[in-house]
């Protein structure tokens, strides 16, 4: 039986990171510089329990989104291997106070542990940040450790 997992990922180095700031929230990441759009990139891994498939889990939580979400329009979806595992894609886009903000999002759903890479930033700034982000995602991996 699966009771824990380890999930591992790089973020960049230059970067400010808060381990475990609570809310299901393993790590946020910023970088020490604020772009000219006055919105702080970010990158936020997420661990709960799921005991749905990836697929239903997410579609879920893109209608919770949806009604939480100021102006949520969903840009983009996939789901496709990344690594070893199965991993469901999505980009949406939400205002943040008078800002148009855009995420990527990925997810994985591993022996009861749903995991999220949410990486946020302004649109204007989309372009500089999202190989970074994918870069990002190309490290996560969810590790199961069995019980003793």
């Amino acid at each position: 039986m699966i009771t824990e997992n380890d999930v591992t990922l790089t973020v960049p180095r230059t970067w400010h990171t808060r381990r475990n700031p609570g809310h299901g929230i393993v790590l946020a990441a910023r970088p020490r510089t604020v772009p000219a759009s006055g919105v702080s990139p970010e990158i936020v891994l997420r661990c709960s329990p799921v005991d749905l498939d990836l697929m239903t889990w997410r579609g879920q939580a893109l209608l919770d989104l949806r009604a939480q979400l100021v102006d949520f329009a969903l840009e983009d979806a996939d789901e496709f291997d990344l690594g070893d595992q199965r991993v469901a894609y999505h980009r949406f886009a939400h205002r943040f106070g008078a800002v148009d903000v855009l995420c990527d999002q990925w997810a994985w759903q591993v022996d009861g542990l749903g995991v999220t890479l949410t990486c946020t930033v302004a649109r204007e700034d989309y372009l500089t940040y999202c190989d970074l982000f994918e870069d990002v995602a190309g490290t996560v991996d969810v590790l199961p450790r069995l019980a003793s």
